[in-house]
């Protein structure tokens, strides 16, 4: 899948480069193009990608503190000046742009959405999010900022892909020590989600291109992304568990978003060499979504790659009535002091007008 990325804020930066990095390393060519926004000028020095500074006549170069509706207004009244430095870079060759950002800060949480909108207005290819949301520990104004932005993210993206902090740090790591392994691991896992169907190192049986996943997060909403690998056996025949088991553990241990299982649309993609990949083992896979997902529509297909082990990614569409979004949404309205309502839903929790949106 061809992608433009755009990081917007300190998070999305980060984020962007690490993806670009790990496509560039191995040769997937899938980014076609890395681009960086941020208020904060130091924040933008650390990074290789192509940058822009917004907002020097508010802010003065130092970041916004935090206020997302400040993020929001700066990109709003620097929209036109930021799709001047976007034109050129989103080509005929892109099959969708992913606007990257932490969730909890001010200039991603506010300015992601924005200029998401008005990507939106301009190009007609699909324009997706990649949120982080804030981890438990990290304070009661990232939970609220992060609450508002999913909020008016989600309405102005075609998805978003959500990935909980919490889900991917190791235990034992503090928040500090922990973002760098953390963008590592999105690197990884999306970048592989972006490379599937572009380098083809064997003739895999049913390989998977970017309309399956552009189909599989049709529809809106809140997506996540399950990750799960092994060492393969010579054998395809004896890969049936294994691609069994990564799919089990992808989904239930080693989603971006915990707990996030019943969803719309499901994808299986099953990387790794196309003469070990057992085609039962994909199948036996891919019902066992079904019944685990509740969705009737679960795409499967192969990413050939020469290497020793198998790994399974899972990516879910349409994962708004997760546990963990409900609890998430709940900690948001809190910090925001808004009254909650009881006995009430996932799917209402997350449309209710407890939390305004930014815009």
């Amino acid at each position: 899948m061809k992608v433009v990325l755009i990081g917007v804020g300190q998070a999305g930066g980060k984020i962007t480069q690490a993806l670009a990095e790990f496509d560039y390393e191995r040769g997937f060519e899938a980014v076609k193009g890395a681009f960086a926004v941020n208020t904060a000028r130091t924040d933008l020095q650390s990074l290789d990608i192509d940058t822009m500074l917004i907002g020097q006549d508010r802010v003065k170069g130092h970041g916004v503190g935090g206020d997302n509706e400040l993020g929001a207004e700066i990109m709003q009244d620097e929209a036109t000046e930021v799709m001047d430095e976007l034109d050129g870079r989103v080509t005929s060759k892109a099959d969708a742009i992913f606007v990257v950002a932490g969730l909890g800060g001010g200039t991603g949480s506010g300015g992601a959405p924005m200029l998401t909108r008005k990507l939106q207005r301009i190009y007609e290819i699909p324009v997706y999010g990649i949120g982080v949301l804030p981890g438990r520990d990290e304070g009661g104004i990232y939970q609220a900022n992060a609450g508002r932005s999913l909020k008016t993210f989600s309405r102005e993206s075609d998805s978003v892909l959500l990935i909980d902090n919490d889900a991917w740090k190791s235990s034992g790591e503090s928040l500090e020590e922990g973002f760098d392994q953390i963008n590592e691991r999105i690197a990884e896992r999306i970048g592989l989600l972006l490379a599937a169907g572009e380098v083809i190192d064997g003739v895999g049986e049913s390989v998977v291109d970017s309309s399956e996943i552009i189909n599989t997060l049709k529809g809106g909403g809140v997506a996540s992304l399950g990750y799960a690998s092994a060492k393969a056996d010579e054998d395809p025949e004896e890969n049936i568990n294994v691609i069994t088991s990564a799919t089990r553990k992808a989904l239930l241990t080693g989603t971006s978003l915990p707990q996030a299982v019943e969803a719309d649309k499901a994808l299986l993609i099953v990387a790794g060499h196309p003469d070990r990949i057992a085609r039962k083992g994909v199948e036996r896979a891919r019902k066992w979504l079904e019944e685990e997902t509740g969705s009737l529509e679960v795409r499967g297909g192969d990413f050939p790659l020469n290497s020793g082990r198998i790994a399974t990614l899972v990516l879910l569409g349409g994962v708004e009535r997760s546990q963990r979004i409900t609890e998430f949404m709940d900690r948001a309205r809190e910090a925001e002091e808004q009254r909650q309502q009881s006995g009430e839903d996932a799917a209402t929790a997350f449309e209710n007008d407890d939390l305004d949106d930014l815009f």
